[in-house]
């Protein structure tokens, strides 16, 4: 069985940068599909939070692990507040979901806030199907995200 090999590319200035997660081209994962799996991350500040804008795939293995040690080094330097933008994201399974959960579950147990932004129709359908819309914050636009923040 071929492993695929991830490389991080990190930028992080003060509190904002990126951070993307490659997968060299033609890499077999499990299975023998070839792998696909990037997210990159982009972070910016907003008015007392932050706003991750996410591009890519979220999956089981490096995409959602990547993003979970992203949210953990942003809320230990101290971030109360994020916006997560998921425009970008094409699909997500189970892993990802999860990591969403324990993200805004973080959050809150610190007292943010965290708000879930901008999802495509396949992921908010999926989100509403596993009845998570009720749970995690949804909300239509950025301005609506970081609203009260």
């Amino acid at each position: 069985m071929a492993r695929a090999r991830f490389d991080f590319i990190l930028t992080s200035p003060a509190a904002c940068g990126s951070v993307a997660l490659l997968s060299p081209p033609g890499v077999t994962g499990e299975r023998g599909r070839t792998s696909e799996a990037t997210v990159d991350i982009q972070i910016r500040p907003a008015s007392n939070g932050t706003i991750l804008d996410l591009s890519g795939p979220l999956k089981m293995g490096e995409p959602e692990q990547a993003l979970r040690a992203q949210v953990e080094e942003l809320l230990e330097s101290g971030t109360a507040n994020l916006a997560i933008n998921l425009s970008a994201v094409p699909e997500m399974d189970s892993s990802g979901i999860g990591a969403l959960v324990r993200i805004y579950t973080s959050v809150k147990h610190r007292g943010g806030k965290c708000r879930l932004f901008s999802a495509p129709k396949r992921i908010l359908q999926t989100l509403k199907m596993v009845r998570l819309d009720s749970v995690l914050e949804l909300v239509d636009d950025e301005a609506a995200a970081t609203r009260d923040f």
